[in-house]
């Protein structure tokens, strides 16, 4: 009897059901923090803020374009709340949290913290001897940082 009346329910108001189980999901899924993404977005001409929401080509260009000349950065305002959405649809959450990650890949990556962060504890040590083997690894982690946390969070 309980499972006709809950198939009842779900049949009588399907779309509170619904909205419930994507609200759940929302607040497991919130992988970035859009206020890290407009504070990225100051220096968005960097590309900085396209690099934290996993749109590395995009970030390499604005890099080198200065934001393609300061137009792209200034759209961008408009289009962080989208990049977090999608974000938070393609990332997975779990114990590395994608917001530290980037913040110690940012300020101290060419030491490698970000990667002991992950547990990644000689690769870490070999960026801390080495310097980011000389800035280049530091640049692959911009492009791969997102990813390799999925991974980690995946169980993989």
């Amino acid at each position: 009897m309980k499972n006709l009346n809950a198939i009842h329910r779900k049949r009588m108001h399907p779309n509170k059901f619904n909205l419930q189980k994507a609200k759940k999901n929302m607040e497991k899924q919130n992988t970035h923090s859009i206020v890290v993404g407009y504070l990225l977005w100051i220096f968005g001409f960097t590309g900085s803020h396209r690099f934290y929401y996993g749109k590395p080509i995009s970030g390499t260009i604005y890099f080198f374009t200065l934001g393609l000349l300061f137009i792209g950065w200034l759209v961008d305002l408009f289009l962080i709340p989208k990049l977090d959405r999608q974000a938070d649809r393609r990332f997975k959450t779990g114990k590395i949290d994608y917001t530290a990650a980037w913040i110690l890949l940012t300020f101290f990556g060419l030491f490698g913290i970000h990667r002991m962060y992950m547990g990644k504890w000689i690769t870490g040590f070999i960026y801390l001897f080495t310097g980011g083997l000389l800035g280049i690894g530091y640049i692959y982690d911009y492009w791969t940082l997102n990813d390799q946390i999925t991974l980690i969070n995946s169980g993989g």
